[in-house]
């Protein structure tokens, strides 16, 4: 494992983002793998390119074709399959977006999408064909969708979504949370992100200072799908949200031959509740094209449940659920 570098030895993390290996060829270099060995995929490049920061890839092991980290993030032949019931828009997300940047699904809750980039595409992400384009507000847009929030008095909550609303600037997001913070029925702000994760160093003081500068309650809700991601580097910024007084939150996927065995998820837990994340969700896989090789069975699914539930305390167990296009809220599954 990693050991923790002061901050003040640090890359920035906007020279980790642009320091990004978007080549296949250059990720199996680095580690000392042969495309032989894997199900390698150029093809599949043209529509989900691969982003990935050196900072993850630094958490993968070398010489390990099946390694948890990189099955994750490499662009696979299987992603060309035709799978029945596998459609680009698996959760119908078009129909609950009503205006450029915003979906509102749930009651009481509004996502608000900040950026249309991720700083790692996962292959299973579910908006991997979202129309992102279509959701690039402009600042005129920006005070509409805002107007929006704040003639709804029924929400008490906005979602940060996106892409990763982390890869926003400071200034940005300072700019959306004191428009926010001046809507006497917002009392929260959730933020899904997997920064913390790939690029640790996006936690910088300064972000930790934003979010003890408002009254409202700040959630991180991370993605993280095996403990290997969770290095020394990670728990550091996990401490300074935690320090600021930010409430920390996991849902994972759970993914065909990456973490769907008792053991893995058991050491998921355990290191999630040692950084100081405590586990939400573990979803079953959103069935987006492209991600079949992905999905795990429903009854090997409980099956694990029922491992969880008997080796560890209540409190580690997260909740197996699964979104439905057309359900108020999350389908519970066990």
């Amino acid at each position: 494992m990693l050991k923790t570098i002061p901050l003040q030895h640090q890359r920035s993390w906007q020279d980790c983002l642009t320091d990004l290996v978007t080549d296949p060829m250059e990720l199996l270099n680095m580690l000392d793998l042969d495309p032989d060995q894997l199900d390698l995929s150029l093809d599949v490049l043209r529509e989900f390119p691969l982003r990935l920061p050196r900072t993850f890839i630094q958490r993968m092991q070398r010489g390990n074709p099946n390694d948890p980290l990189l099955l994750q993030v490499l662009p696979q032949q299987s992603e060309l399959l035709d799978s029945p019931g596998f459609v680009s828009d698996p959760l119908a997300e078009r129909e609950f977006n009503p205006m450029p940047g915003i979906l509102h699904k749930y009651a009481g809750r509004v996502l608000l999408l900040p950026t249309s980039s991720c700083a790692i595409h996962c292959r299973y992400c579910f908006r991997r064909h979202f129309p992102y384009a279509e959701n690039r507000p402009d600042k005129k847009q920006w005070l509409q969708s805002l107007q929006y929030i704040r003639s709804d008095p029924s929400l008490t909550e906005v979602i940060l979504s996106g892409g990763d609303p982390l890869l926003i600037s400071d200034k940005h997001l300072e700019w959306l949370l004191e428009h926010l913070a001046a809507m006497p029925h917002i009392k929260r702000i959730r933020i899904h992100t997997r920064m913390p994760v790939v690029i640790p160093q996006r936690i910088s003081q300064k972000l930790c200072d934003l979010f003890t500068r408002y009254p409202l309650r700040f959630i991180v809700v991370m993605h993280i799908n095996h403990a290997q991601e969770l290095d020394d580097e990670v728990k550091a910024a996990c401490d300074r949200l935690k320090e600021a007084n930010v409430d920390l939150l996991n849902q994972s996927v759970l993914l065909k031959n990456i973490n769907d065995d008792p053991r893995t998820l058991i050491a998921l837990s355990e290191r999630l509740f040692a950084c100081g994340i405590m586990p939400y969700y573990l979803h079953m896989l959103d069935k987006v094209k492209g991600s079949s090789h992905f999905d795990v069975d429903l009854q090997i699914a409980k099956s694990l449940m029922s491992r969880l539930r008997a080796e560890l305390p209540g409190y580690l167990v997260p909740r197996l659920v699964r979104e439905e296009a057309a359900s108020a809220n999350k389908t519970p599954l066990f």
